[in-house]
């Protein structure tokens, strides 16, 4: 369908050196936009990017701090002194502790407070300054299942991503008039770094036995019987960044097989 075709159109995608970022990065450059990798990791972002350029899209990458907002108040300018426009921001940078809440540390909430929010906040906020003036554009915050179903040892993981829903939501009222949407997807878990980075084994690689065996607990847990994939979160954003969902805002999709789902 043409109204998923990104064609001419400016994106930025934060975390975008791997997992779901990379997904939404890749996804985004195939429906035709112009993608602006982003991520701490510079190399990372570069690999994306790379990756992107050998299969015929327009990518580009920076080492970016995303809970540092003159970062990417800087990434915004740049896009539009040199393409443009801006047209697509897509906050996906994210750290992930787990703790129970007596045992929660005031140095693990502020680092993860960092990124999952602040960084969502300075992103927002970056994109909504130029695309308010530009009359148009498309803000996607990644959230998680967990917004829904809170999980014992996750309170401070699941505060940072429910406050990420409350802030998209406030953010689609201030800047709807001016023809700025923006969106919340919730996707439930799936294999990425950030959430296999609890699952090692004694040396320090990824235990593939216990990922096997949490994709097929998540697998169970969902009506379509399967875990979800990168592209899945990535689908999600497309339609989102599209013309296709040109009158949706201030909502929260939830590509996560119906995990949270009561049934």
């Amino acid at each position: 369908m043409d109204t998923f075709d990104l064609s001419g159109r400016v994106a930025v995608v934060t975390g975008a050196g791997g997992g779901l970022g990379a997904a939404c990065a890749t996804a985004l450059a195939a429906a035709g936009a112009s993608v602006i990798c982003l991520d701490l990791d510079g190399a990372a972002a570069e690999t994306t990017a790379a990756a992107i350029g050998g299969g015929g899209g327009r990518a580009e990458a920076r080492a970016v701090d995303v809970s540092r907002s003159a970062d990417l108040d800087a990434v915004a300018a740049d896009a539009v002194d040199r393409l443009g426009r801006l047209d697509v921001w897509v906050n996906v940078a994210g750290v992930m502790r787990s703790s129970l809440v007596v045992d929660l540390t005031e140095a693990d909430l502020d680092a993860l407070l960092a990124v999952n929010l602040k960084g969502v906040l300075f992103g927002s906020q970056a994109a909504a300054r130029h695309m308010v003036p530009q009359g148009s554009g498309a803000i996607v915050n990644i959230a998680s299942a967990i917004i829904d179903a809170p999980q014992p040892q996750m309170a401070a993981y699941g505060m940072s991503k429910a406050a990420v829903s409350h802030l998209s939501r406030t953010l689609a009222l201030e800047v709807g008039r001016a023809g700025v949407r923006v969106n919340v997807v919730a996707p439930g878990w799936t294999r990425t770094g950030m959430t296999t980075g609890s699952l090692r084994t004694a040396d320090g690689t990824v235990d593939e036995e216990a990922v096997a065996k949490t994709e097929q607990m998540q697998a169970r847990f969902t009506p379509l019987r399967r875990a979800a994939a990168p592209e899945d979160t990535a689908a999600a954003v497309v339609y989102l960044a599209s013309d296709s969902g040109a009158f949706v805002t201030g909502q929260t999709l939830r590509p996560h097989g119906g995990v949270t789902m009561p049934w």
